[in-house]
């Protein structure tokens, strides 16, 4: 497998408006983590649903993967580079470029220090993703973050001293006016810290959260839909004047510093998921685990396979999420020929700044990403690729 992705569901709190699955925990179980992964990679290999190819990418998402001991983080991607090497790794063997092996550990900015970045690196983890989402002290209290905002910046400089040079950070936009947010300052806040990589989400409420609950009472009023584009559309103009790519809705990189792994998905390459409630991509077939992590663990441990479902994708739903998932990218998407009616569609939509034809390629404007569900559904029951 090419692309491998692991779940790391601890955390210490759960944030306001977080809605993956996690495990709070005081005390993190890692033995038994790392044993769990080891098992249900076993498995997959036994059911002969894991090609054993050189492995390109290999992401530690959560959850609060920086939880974990380096000591465990240096197991787990040991275990999935095949090493029988002991520990530590020298780090000359895993070059970020773009022939070397991406992997990469997202990390609260209050777990990384100097000696835990040195261990990371050593480890082999050439990729750190930060958790920033503001530089607002209030903003990060009212989002039940474990970190306070002075520390991001001590955390990228550990980073870099340890010899990082691929280096993202996270901010949240879009976020409730009565919180008084200021983007604009917190991009600049950001970029001052000189990352390689920015990843700008807009806050989405979804069910069963806090910041669902405190909505639904009134006690707060999400941001409307006119500020929302205004904020898009701030960051990217802010950013790509700095010389950052906007290659992807969310997604920011200076040259050569785009998310190998996330391009996986975007482009519907096979990964696999392991781990409580991670998901696997196998061409046609969507499969996922077991959400808890005590079932998820008590299963693979009987010796059973975690898998909670699985969706085989027809060709029209494949066609469908093929240009979905490429006009989220600067890239776009492929146009082989079209019906009357799709191109007159298309015609529209180049005509209102949403598209652009480049060649033999459609791709979509920063206006455009902002209208990409209803474009797509237009467009979708005629599109030819």
């Amino acid at each position: 497998m090419k692309h491998v992705y692991l779940h790391v569901p601890f955390c210490r709190r759960r944030c306001s408006y977080c809605d993956f699955s996690i495990a709070v925990r005081r005390a993190i179980p890692a033995a038994q983590y790392v044993a769990a992964i080891r098992r249900e990679r076993d498995l997959l290999f036994a059911s002969g649903e894991w090609d054993d190819q050189p492995l390109q990418t290999l992401y530690l998402g959560g959850g609060t993967p920086s939880l974990l001991p380096p000591e465990s983080v240096a197991e787990l991607v040991a275990f999935f580079l095949g090493s029988s090497s002991r520990f530590p790794f020298p780090a000359s063997r895993f070059p970020t470029g773009r022939r070397g092996l991406e992997v990469t550990i997202e990390a609260n900015p209050d777990d990384v220090t100097p000696p835990v970045a040195a261990a990371w690196r050593a480890a082999g983890v050439n990729r750190v993703s930060l958790g920033v989402q503001s530089f607002s002290p209030a903003i990060l209290r009212w989002m039940h973050r474990t970190h306070r905002a002075g520390q991001a910046g001590k955390a990228v400089r550990a980073l870099r001293r340890a010899g990082f040079d691929n280096v993202s950070l996270d901010l949240i936009f879009a976020l409730p006016g009565a919180l008084r947010p200021n983007l604009r300052r917190d991009l600049e806040k950001a970029l001052a810290l000189e990352p390689d990589h920015l990843s700008v989400y807009g806050l989405s409420v979804e069910p069963r959260t806090p910041l669902a609950r405190w909505i639904s009472a009134g006690a707060i009023a999400p941001s409307g839909d006119e500020r929302y584009a205004d904020e898009f559309l701030l960051a990217h103009q802010l950013l790509t004047d700095q010389g950052f790519e906007h290659y992807e809705v969310s997604n920011y990189a200076r040259p050569g510093r785009r998310s190998r792994h996330n391009a996986a998905y975007w482009t519907g390459e096979p990964y696999a998921g392991l781990g409580p409630a991670a998901h696997g991509f196998a061409g046609r077939t969507r499969r996922w685990n077991i959400s808890p992590w005590a079932a998820y663990e008590r299963t693979v441990h009987q010796g059973k396979s975690p898998e909670a479902g699985r969706e085989i994708l027809s060709e029209e739903e494949r066609s469908l999420e093929r240009v979905y998932l490429g006009l989220r990218t600067r890239s776009g998407v492929a146009r082989l020929h079209l019906g009357s009616e799709a191109e007159a569609l298309l015609e529209d939509a180049v005509q209102a700044g949403l598209l652009e034809r480049r060649g033999r390629r459609i791709r979509a404007t920063p206006k455009g990403w902002l209208a990409l569900d209803a474009m797509v559904a237009r467009l979708s029951a005629c599109w030819v690729t």
